[in-house]
């Protein structure tokens, strides 16, 4: 083991890492970090929905299995699938293989590019669903994340995508949603990434 290996193991993270390696990486390179690439946000928002009623470390286990199904989450290719690609899609181990969550994506991928008709970007449109930090905790805490399932900005932009259409898009998942891709940085006190994640909003760009 390197030095930088053994450093990594002893930081202090967020309590629902523990000490498993594929929810360190995500926690220590990903969660919580401001996103601005349309790729990627459409991965998380269907990758968030797949997770719905499942860990999250079964989504992290599978995620590079539902790259290679969904065409890596390109839009345009995503909303071209058809029934075929359902069946196919059915009959593939490697993913969460539920009818529904996969006819969702399908769906959200063409109800994305509606979006992007009006939208700059999908980035811009989620953007701004930012809470003012004036009204978040002002410590996060293990207590406060547990009475935090869902926020005002979340019920509005579950409620403003799903008159656009889109599906699995609840309140509580669209506050996993926000954590995940940066509106919110919510590594509690005394995590070590909480400092890097406020440091990466600072110098990150909001999309207009």
């Amino acid at each position: 083991m390197t030095m930088s290996e053994s450093a990594s193991q002893h930081r202090d993270r967020c309590g629902w890492c523990g000490t498993i390696e594929d929810y360190c990486h995500y926690h220590d390179n990903e969660w919580g970090f401001p996103v601005d690439d349309d790729r990627r946000l459409f991965e998380k928002i269907c990758l968030e929905g797949f997770q719905s009623g499942l860990s999250w470390l079964t989504i992290l286990r599978k995620r590079e299995a539902f790259r290679k199904a969904f065409a890596n989450f390109d839009i345009d290719k995503v909303a071209r699938f058809t029934d075929r690609d359902v069946e196919r899609l059915l009959g593939d181990a490697g993913i969460v293989r539920h009818r529904g969550k996969i006819e969702a994506a399908i769906n959200n991928a063409k109800r994305a590019q509606e979006l992007l008709s009006t939208e700059p970007s999908l980035a811009a449109y989620f953007w701004k669903f930012e809470p003012d930090p004036k009204s978040r905790p002002k410590k996060i805490t293990p207590e406060a994340l547990r009475e935090m399932t869902t926020s005002p900005e979340s019920v509005a932009l579950s409620k403003d995508l799903k008159k656009r259409g889109w599906k699995f898009v609840g309140p509580t998942t669209m506050y996993a949603l926000m954590q995940a891709m940066g509106l919110v940085n919510d590594h509690q006190e005394g995590c070590w990434a909480r400092t890097e994640a406020l440091r990466a909003r600072k110098a990150f760009k909001v999309p207009r």
